[in-house]
């Protein structure tokens, strides 16, 4: 049993009032909205042996320098929910490709605000998953997730990613290539790369320009991932259609012409929304918590040694 806690003001905490009430604690659940633990919280947390985030990536709460100077040397347990909410990412990315590749928005659109029934504009023979060459940039927790799903479609699936083995390729059942191998042979390319300074515009003009004509592009990663200059000028041809989860910067300006082309669906950043995902984070955070205090392993342990890699 847990003697409990709750924040109670109804609305987050400052990072004052995390370290003013941290002393006395073993453990920290942290999410969504939660603010910085500085190193204030650490030189008051006298107790802190766990810290468990519910979300994804912890570096909105951690820095390296608090985990330099504090969490390693004490060695404080930091605990993260990417597989959870992988679930509900994952599922959102491949309802993108479809609507993306049938083209399902604009044919919506078309039908109740246009009031047309079959716009000749629109071609009947367009890639769709199956049949096609899937291109996964990044085999993160997601990406991972997304290559699972499309396991029953007829696909090849191929991965950008410096950090996937030849061994872990092999087992994922995908073919490794460079980034502008996988753009050159793609139908459908979805961004799941974590946001890192090596990442930034990672995805720049002269990969864009690589894509056929009716090729399809999502990213529900990141929006700084892509060079958003490059993007809107590709987008602007009309020859590709773009799904856009993530954009930058966020929320997307009102004025923004990419809100105003018909090949480009935008979403307000809702991929990991969903119920599914939401109670198994729950279960994660508890289940890594009495798995910590039972002396049992914590199979959701962030490595800190990655930090700069990580989400």
């Amino acid at each position: 049993e847990f003697d409990v806690t709750f924040n109670d003001l109804g609305r987050d905490y400052s990072s004052e009032e995390v370290a003013s009430r941290i002393g006395g604690y073993d453990g920290l659940i942290t999410g969504w909205g939660s603010p910085r633990l500085t190193g204030e919280v650490f030189e008051n947390a006298d107790r802190l042996r766990i810290i468990v985030h519910s979300a994804g990536s912890i570096k909105p709460i951690l820095s390296k320098e608090v985990i330099k100077k504090y969490v390693v040397p004490r060695g404080i347990c930091v605990c993260n929910a990417p597989r959870a909410i992988a679930y509900n990412v994952a599922e959102t990315t491949i309802g993108l490709m479809v609507m993306a590749s049938h083209r399902l928005y604009e044919q919506a659109f078309n039908v109740k605000e246009r009031l047309i029934w079959r716009d000749p504009s629109i071609p009947k023979d367009y890639k769709t998953i199956n049949g096609s060459v899937i291109g996964i940039v990044g085999a993160s927790t997601v990406g991972r997730e997304v290559i699972r799903l499309l396991k029953p479609f007829d696909c090849k699936i191929l991965v950008y990613d410096p950090y996937l083995s030849d061994g872990e390729a092999e087992a994922l059942g995908v073919e490794k290539t460079s980034l502008k191998e996988l753009f050159m042979r793609s139908d459908i390319i979805s961004v799941h790369a974590p946001l890192t300074e090596e990442t930034v515009h990672m995805i720049g003009r002269e990969h864009l320009k690589l894509l056929r004509d009716g090729a399809v592009l999502i990213n529900t990663s990141r929006g700084k991932i892509l060079d958003q200059e490059a993007l809107l000028e590709e987008c602007r041809t009309g020859r590709i259609i773009v799904a856009l989860d993530v954009t930058d910067p966020e929320p997307l300006p009102e004025d923004s012409p990419l809100r105003r082309l018909k090949n480009v669906i935008i979403t307000p950043h809702m991929a990991g929304y969903g119920y599914y995902g939401m109670k198994k984070i729950g279960e994660l955070t508890l289940q890594a918590l009495e798995d910590y205090f039972a002396g049992r392993e914590v199979k959701c342990r962030v490595d800190l040694s990655r930090y700069d890699i990580i989400a």
